[in-house]
């Protein structure tokens, strides 16, 4: 998203390079047409392509791997109809069936559009004629905004100072309301049947444990020997992991290799066939599945030793070898050592290292370990973490020490600003570049660039740039996670979350802040150290001159990048032609097949959240950039909208706490913007005692907003974190009241039953207690009104005292009435609570290998040699007449399915 930004940035390195532009019609309307086209032909494209490609546009409405209950109804594919039926799923229809994350996602995107359609309202009417008529020279579209105010017009300062009061006000009342609303969907998730049930949401994990407390007896003490139900300390799995991955690496080796067999063997058969002019098959190599003990003696009589499948044990230097038979005996040696090892780390007899994972019987209980200070000495068992997924446990981190963490924190923290401050280098560089003609005058050793053929300096000034820049932006994300595992971060959720705040950094800086003052960010924090006092006038000069360059960016991104969101032209193109060229086993077709487009939530939420900052920066200065910020930020949230409930699959779960961090990163731009205007103020004002009004009443207000902030974090941050005890009892009635209430219902449809007999017209309640469970509704306000009755009535609903008391229409109670009810609690094999926190290698088994089915009978030779050493099957696949390798997608649940385990 920031790559238009920073390409731009690149070709400018100075300062006084950039002159005050005007936006004009003409320039506003020359970017927004070929936008417009782009997005009207790839809109148009997904609504033809979306009929014949069910599986890139609606997988969630049947893809086999998919619980029913995660499924979306099906969804016209006519010109329109799919809208209205979209539209008729609420969003929280997302936070039902996909997750809660995946359903804040889209709520941030409302709640930004909203909050920029109500800054449109406040600032348009009094904003632009205050602006068009302050006697200034600006023409065109810079009549409208503030740098239109002549010097003799200072008083008209005050219309944009109090109006940034009320906007900004209005801003933090949003931030306010919507941390109550987490809040309450966050408790009434948690405390909900359906996660309480779960393991995670009863463990906690303990990072830095001291030596004489990695023990099961005494952490049992510690934490109650009758509320702790299972201790898991982890080990040192370095050697077992690698032995694992060397056999799962053979194995797949050996999947491959004979796949390629089989379908070297029946290519070779079909051609021979086609030579001899036979128009029918012989008959099959095979008969009744006898054939000799020799290995691949069935597929030797049509392909020669030589054409075997080999690889070398080097790349380029190494031995060659036969892969199959390489494979074979390299997971025989591997298979003992592997249960050896795995027996002693089962048996505790391996190196231990200082974390562990606590599950208590009630959820009550983990959250008062997870709430309590659990070591005498600072950052020893801490911090701690409740509601992991095993899944999403970073392993190789849990060895970290306290003193390791701090080191490797401070570490990355110091790079990353680096990275920031410095990442204008490189895109200069490639800025560079696009000027060849200029750079090989600076620098002589590339002056026989000038030489070569026109089409060749083309590549090199035009394509070369653009894949460099891209490569560049792409790599970001892909640092500040590494960066982020590296700093000691224990699972993929906490790795999102820094991930995140370090993006919006990156993209607040490079993409807003440098942009705006046309120079790298070296030269601007310099500039602030050497004069502090110079940041806002800084910014007040430039920002205004900025305002067509963001008009034009965000018309870009909101048209632009929406639709390219709905069309998934590069998925598209994965799937269609790399997918035909790397797809050579029944395995990889089906991964590719049932694996959908997940999200990852430190880098989604920022390139949004810059969006939405740079238009509140902009409300009181050029307020028109908000006004087309309110219909890029719509765009994408229908995009996602449609992503979200039909092909998308968030993996990673944080529980919604990117939310909160978002909603704490909009308040970024209310600061920016008060202090451009304050500095905006300052520059036109200098002594007049009249014009330094607005600058007074603007400082006022900032340091009002400031402690504002600090007393809203102080107050929210514990609730954001834990669970407040006077639910857990108010649960326990709620749950014992549907009970009795569910018992009731039970004992008058058995009474109907006895009058009405089999054929008897009375419909039966569900016995769950649950209506809508396909929606996840639940059906509580009976058991409500039971234990509220004598409580007294609610306020009559009202569309503003809805909107205005959150805590009172959007309170715990309601937020209940949205959550997965008692009809999905998960039941857990017992091996699954056994192991559920155990290294996965410590119970990985060989991979059930598959291979295709073909006429030739190689497959079954192949099944019956390679099953000696490892699992193999080739039900469910097969070669076709032209060799093509095929799955029954049907079934959807090929021999290798495994249901995943809902922890």
């Amino acid at each position: 998203m920031a790559n238009d930004a920073v390409h731009w940035l690149g070709a400018r390195d100075d300062a006084s390079d950039i002159k005050d532009t005007t936006p004009s019609l003409s320039g506003l309307i020359t970017v927004l047409v070929p936008a417009l086209i782009s997005f009207v032909v790839m809109v148009l494209l997904f609504i033809i392509l979306r009929k014949s490609n069910r599986r890139m546009y609606m997988p969630r409405t049947y893809i086999g791997y998919l619980r029913s209950w995660q499924r979306t109804p099906e969804s016209p594919t006519g010109l329109w109809n799919w809208i209205k039926a979209m539209y008729q799923l609420p969003d929280t229809y997302v936070l039902q069936h996909h997750s809660m994350d995946a359903y804040l996602m889209l709520r941030f995107l409302k709640l930004c559009s909203v909050m920029l359609l109500v800054g449109c309202c406040i600032t348009f009417p009094i904003l632009w004629p205050v602006n068009a008529t302050g006697g200034g020279t600006k023409i065109q579209l810079n009549k409208l905004s503030i740098s239109n105010i002549a010097d003799t017009q200072y008083g008209r300062y005050y219309a944009h100072c109090f109006l940034t009061w009320i906007f900004v006000a209005f801003i933090f009342f949003m931030v306010t309301r919507e941390h109550l609303f987490y809040i309450n969907l966050r408790q009434a998730y948690l405390f909900s049947p359906a996660y309480a049930s779960r393991i995670s949401s009863r463990t906690v994990l303990f990072t830095a444990v001291t030596q004489d407390l990695l023990n099961k007896d005494k952490l049992r003490t510690m934490f109650g020997r009758d509320k702790v139900k299972n201790v898991w300390i982890a080990t040192d799995t370095k050697e077992l992991e690698g032995k694992v991955k060397e056999r799962d690496a053979a194995a797949m080796k050996l999947e491959g290799a004979e796949t390629k067999l089989i379908v070297l063997a029946n290519k070779a058969r079909n051609k021979a066939l086609k030579k001899d002019g036979s128009v029918e098959n012989p008959e099959t190599d095979v008969a009744d599945g006898q054939f000799d003990d020799e290995s691949g003696s069935v597929a030797a009589r049509w392909v020669e030793a030589k054409k075997r499948p080999t690889h070398r044990l080097k790349m380029l230097i190494g031995k060659k070898v036969d892969t199959i038979n390489w494979a074979r005996s390299e997971i025989e040696r591997l298979s003992p050592e592997i249960e050896e090892l795995q027996a002693k780390h089962r048996a505790g007899e391996t190196k231990l290292v200082s974390s562990v994972f606590v599950e208590f019987y009630h959820q009550a209980d983990a959250q008062a370990s997870y709430q309590s200070v659990a070591h005498n000495l600072p950052l020893h068992m801490s911090p701690r973490y409740i509601g992991l997924d095993p899944t999403q446990v970073i392993w190789s981190n849990l060895r970290i020490k306290w003193w390791e963490r701090l080191g490797r924190h401070a570490a990355t923290v110091a790079f990353v600003c680096a990275m920031i401050i410095f990442w204008a280098i490189p895109t200069a560089v490639v800025g560079a570049i696009s000027n060849i003609d200029s750079l090989t005058k600076i620098v002589p050793f590339l002056k026989f660039i000038d030489s070569v053929p026109s089409w060749i300096k083309g590549v090199i000034t035009g394509l070369l740039p653009t894949i460099m820049m891209s490569v560049l932006m792409a790599l970001v994300p892909i640092i500040l996670r590494l960066m982020a595992k590296l700093g000691g971060d224990p699972t993929l959720a906490a790795v999102e979350l820094t991930v995140q705040n370090w993006f919006f950094a990156f993209q607040v800086v490079q993409v807003f802040l440098v942009v705006t003052v046309a120079s790298s960010a070296a030269a601007v924090v310099e500039s602030i150290m050497h004069n502090p006092a110079s940041a806002a006038s800084l910014l007040a000069q430039k920002i205004p001159t900025a305002s067509n360059f963001y008009i034009s960016y965000i018309i870009l991104q909101g048209l632009s990048f929406s639709a390219g969101a709905l069309l998934q032209i590069v998925g598209l193109i994965l799937s269609k032609v790399l997918g035909r060229l790397l797809d050579s086993t029944p395995r990889k077709m089906y991964t590719r097949w049932s694996s959908l487009a997940g999200l990852g939530w430190g880098t989604v939420y920022p390139s949004f959240t810059l969006l939405t900052v740079v238009a509140i920066v902009y409300s009181c200065i050029a307020p028109l950039v908000m006004g087309f910020g309110t219909i890029g930020l719509y765009l994408f949230y229908f995009a996602y909208r449609y992503n979200l409930l039909y092909v998308s699959n968030a993996t990673i779960d944080t529980q919604g706490r990117c939310y909160t961090r978002a909603l704490q990163h909009l308040t970024v731009g209310c600061y920016l913007s008060m202090v451009c205007l304050i500095g905006l103020f300052a520059i036109g004002t200098g002594t007049d005692t009249i014009a330094l009004g607005p600058m007074i009443l603007m400082i006022i207000f900032l340091v009002f907003v400031i402690l504002y902030h600090l007393s809203l974090n102080s107050a929210m941050e514990p609730l954001l974190n834990y669970l407040p005890k006077n639910l857990e009892a108010e649960e326990e009635g709620l749950l014992a009241a549907e009970k009795a209430n569910n018992l009731s219902t039970l004992n008058e449809k058995s009474k109907a039953d006895d009058l009405t007999g089999p054929s008897g017209s009375i419909s039966a309640h569900r016995d769950s207690g649950i209506d809508n469970v396909g929606n996840g509704l639940s059906s509580v306000d009976s058991a409500e009104k039971g234990l509220t009755a004598t409580s007294s009535p609610a306020p009559k609903l009202n569309i503003f005292t809805k909107f205005l008391r959150p805590d009172l229409y959007q309170n715990y109670h309601q937020m209940r009435k949205l959550v997965p009810g008692s009809a999905d609690i998960v039941a857990y094999p017992a091996e699954a609570e056994r192991d559920a926190y155990c290294h996965p290698a410590i119970n990985s088994q060989p991979p059930l290998l598959w291979i295709p089915r073909d006429p030739l009978g190689v497959s079954s030779q192949e099944v019956a040699h390679t099953m000696r050493v490892i699992p193999i099957t080739d039900e469910d696949a097969y070669l076709d007449e032209n060799c093509k390798i095929k799955w029954n997608e049907e079934k959807g649940e090929p021999p290798i399915y495994e249901e995943k385990i809902a922890y």
